[in-house]
């Protein structure tokens, strides 16, 4: 399997409440349209009282598809430009981070 993740920071002036009710409720259904797309997951960051270090990111959303090539074709289709397009109405895009994987499990349950 092939995991994409998206480390997210919401737009400027965006409540938490805001931005993770778009993310979840409205995006979410448009990103899972993606042919291809075996798993989606979005972790909305929390915040902890008394934590010494800030998040870098209000969350991350992870993608898995089952090789490259799945992956390299759900790029080509309508459903992921139609969620490129909407990451404008809620992510500072210019704080992003991105990256493709493969998963190494080291303890699983």
């Amino acid at each position: 399997m092939i995991k994409l993740v998206y480390c997210i920071t919401k737009k400027s002036g965006m409540t938490d409440e805001d931005c993770f009710h778009y993310w979840k409720n409205i995006h979410g259904p448009i990103g899972a349209r993606i042919p291809g797309l075996r798993r989606l997951v979005q972790s909305h960051r929390i915040n902890v009282p008394g934590d010494a270090r800030a998040a870098d990111f209000d969350g991350m959303a992870e993608l898995w598809f089952d090789d490259m090539a799945a992956l390299l074709e759900a790029r080509k289709s309508p459903e992921w430009q139609a969620s490129r397009e909407d990451e404008h109405n809620f992510i500072d895009e210019s704080r992003v981070a991105y990256f493709i994987s493969e998963e190494h499990g080291i303890i699983s349950s």
